[in-house]
């Protein structure tokens, strides 16, 4: 499992494609601003929702194995009881990193999907995880844990 900064920094700084499982088309639900603040960051999102056709201008998917374009990261915005069939769609497309949001925790699942090759992140928010290692929170005074006498790489925008 992932939990360090050089590896939540690789992750977000090598893979661009993100699969938001359960994102909501309502601009106040955490999975709407999460996935808005990565698309303004250049980051391509790929609904996965079967309740919509589209979110934030993309076409939504009823489930990952409808996604037709390569997928990095199976971003999780789902309950944790969820998340192992999560995992086999992820397994099917070939995707790299399983990432579950704050409060999602699935130690079973997270094995299952090491098992099967993919990097895992558990209880962490992508946004959240790109502001602290890239810039954004430390303006409204977090303290970010990241101590260093150098800014970090810029994440290129592809």
């Amino acid at each position: 499992m992932v939990d360090d900064i050089p590896g939540l920094r690789r992750i977000l700084t090598q893979y661009r494609n993100i699969a938001v499982v359960g994102l909501s088309a309502q601009w106040f639900r955490p999975s709407y601003l999460a996935a808005k603040y990565m698309m303004d960051r250049g980051y391509t999102i790929i609904p996965v929702n079967p309740r919509y056709d589209e979110v934030l201008g993309q076409k939504c998917y009823p489930s990952l194995r409808d996604v037709p374009v390569k997928v990095d990261i199976v971003d999780c915005f789902r309950r944790a009881e969820e998340i192992p069939a999560i995992v086999d769609d992820a397994v099917a497309i070939g995707a790299k990193v399983l990432w579950m949001q704050l409060g999602v925790i699935n130690e079973e699942a997270a094995r299952k999907a090491g098992a099967a090759g993919l990097e895992v992140v558990m209880d962490r928010c992508v946004k959240i995880e790109y502001a602290r290692l890239f810039g954004g929170l430390n303006w409204f005074g977090v303290n970010t844990g990241v101590i260093s006498a150098k800014r970090p790489p810029c994440n290129p925008v592809s």
